[in-house]
């Protein structure tokens, strides 16, 4: 049976919902604006019975508490640091990871920090080189993507991100989460990005040794398909981007059963998975 848990953070008070179980934990990264709730659909499925789900809600967001340095704790290295001493409180170990948009991001931050991550699931998060250049090459430009980086929403902003998140059918909290979310969260992630702090993302998933997975819907008004195609990754799961038709920046939430199914698939290879040994380097006698 899940349970509500409240995690004590050197940035915040973070608030994480633990499915239990003894199956390889899954932490789950939401994106921004958002919160944990937002993963209703994988805890009401076979993936909760399968796997111990973590669904964490990030710093400025959802049930946590806001940061208490925002100029650090609003950003990849900061959000990053919180969720690994989270997952340290908790005493897990070996675990997979699905971000989706920012949490994305977060996730390919960890992936650089922390050697026990079986394997990463990305959706709505192109991973980027450092700095404005990369963000070009890796989201469409347009000026909504003005509002993922300002601070105060008017009620006409609020619909329109709900629209760019969720298409036509945004879940019933969704507001309230963008309501409840702390603006600065959304200026100093967009600063960090243009400044590139953090690691390469594009690097880091390219050079990985361990299966990523690489998920994008049909229609996201955010994201450019053919940099993600363009990506150079040998261990890249199943060999391409997965692309879910008539789907929109949360495909994960458009067609969960198709969804969880990937996602599961993709948890059961990771947790197979084991990195090749290198090969001794013998000496000339």
């Amino acid at each position: 049976m899940s349970r509500n848990r409240t995690i004590a953070t050197s940035q915040a008070q973070i608030r994480l919902t633990d499915s239990g179980g003894d199956g390889m934990p899954l932490v789950l990264l939401h994106g921004a604006g958002t919160s944990r709730a937002v993963f209703d659909l994988q805890f009401d499925s076979q993936l909760a019975e399968r796997h111990r789900l973590l669904a964490i809600d990030l710093p400025g967001h959802g049930e946590s508490s806001d940061a208490r340095e925002p100029a650090f704790g609003y950003t990849m290295p900061g959000f990053a640091a919180v969720v690994g001493e989270t997952l340290a409180e908790l005493g897990v170990e070996r675990f997979a990871m699905f971000g989706w948009s920012l949490g994305g991001h977060v996730a390919i931050e960890l992936m650089s920090r922390l050697p026990a991550i079986a394997g990463t699931m990305i959706m709505g998060a192109p991973p980027i080189s450092p700095g404005p250049l990369g963000m070009l090459r890796g989201f469409h430009t347009n000026w909504d993507m003005l509002l993922a980086s300002k601070e105060k929403f008017t009620a006409r902003d609020m619909a329109r991100y709900l629209e760019l998140c969720f298409g036509t059918t945004p879940p019933a909290h969704a507001m309230n989460d963008i309501i409840r979310t702390d603006g600065r969260a959304r200026v100093h992630v967009g600063r960090s990005m243009m400044r590139g702090e953090g690691a390469d993302q594009r690097r880091t998933v390219e050079q990985s040794t361990r299966p990523v997975a690489i998920v994008h819907g049909e229609h996201d008004p955010l994201v450019r398909l053919g940099y993600l195609q363009s990506l150079d990754c040998e261990y890249l799961w199943d060999g391409h981007v997965h692309v879910l038709e008539d789907c929109s920046h949360a495909a994960f939430r458009d067609q969960p059963e198709r969804f969880n199914a990937l996602l599961l698939r993709f948890a059961a290879d990771a947790e197979a998975y084991r990195e090749p040994v290198a090969e001794p380097v013998r000496r000339a006698s």
